[in-house]
């Protein structure tokens, strides 16, 4: 059973009353329940990155149409797809969305602001670079401040949700690629294969070379790895 606020209904103060939620097609249980209520256009909002240590933080918004076409049935949790089925489907989602947007936060500004701060304000331009705006967002797993619509958070929403699984694919598509760019302008430290995740090949490349400009120097993997003559910058 879930809980979805009514039409009007103060987001301050009590609980709405209380609106059963029954079984829909594939992901979409959440997304019917609030367009049945008059509360759409229902956007998801995810990110790629924020475990990384090296690398944007790219975040995704998507508003789905009511009537999914057969091409995003396999819409899901990005990391549980390969990437020819997220490929397959970032162009689906490309196509068929009735709204999207993507926002790529440089490490520099998550350093400055730090992660869960850079993935806030990421989340909050994403939603309001869709056009036409949402009238609900759901996000996944935690509560995104400053929104001007109404929101909820959805624990494992890119498992449940298809707008949030959607925002999952955009952003995920949108920072490896990203990353496999920057591969080939800093060799020898692997971003194409590790995405910039702290994984052992990464941590040993930046023993050898030292962390380079596009890593996150906040991080305390990365700030523990520069050297007294600083980072390694673009030659």
């Amino acid at each position: 059973m879930v809980s979805i606020p009514a039409p009007g209904e103060s987001r301050a103060g009590r609980w709405p009353p209380r609106s059963p939620v029954r079984r829909a097609a594939s992901l979409r249980t959440l997304e019917f329940a609030l367009y049945n209520r008059g509360l759409g256009p229902v956007a998801g909002v995810d990110e790629a990155g924020r475990g990384a240590c090296a690398g944007p933080l790219v975040v995704a918004a998507c508003v789905l149409r009511p009537t999914q076409p057969a091409s995003l049935a396999d819409l899901d949790d990005s990391k549980k797809l390969s990437p020819a089925v997220r490929e397959r489907l970032y162009r689906a989602v490309t196509k068929h969305a009735a709204a999207y947007s993507v926002v790529v936060i440089e490490p520099d500004e998550v350093d400055r602001i730090g992660v869960h701060v850079a993935n806030i304000e990421g989340m909050r331009r994403a939603v309001a670079g869709l056009d036409p705006s949402p009238g609900y967002v759901l996000s996944d797993g935690f509560v995104v401040p400053g929104l001007t619509v109404p929101s909820l958070p959805v624990i494992g929403g890119d498992a449940t949700s298809a707008c949030i699984a959607a925002a999952s694919v955009l952003a995920k598509v949108t920072r490896d690629a990203i990353m496999t760019r920057l591969d080939a302008e800093w060799s020898g430290y692997g971003f194409a294969v590790h995405k910039g995740y702290s994984t052992a090949e990464h941590m040993a490349a930046i023993d050898r070379l030292g962390p380079c400009d596009i890593h996150r120097h906040s991080y305390r993997n990365v700030r523990e790895r520069i050297r007294p003559g600083g980072v390694r910058l673009m030659q």
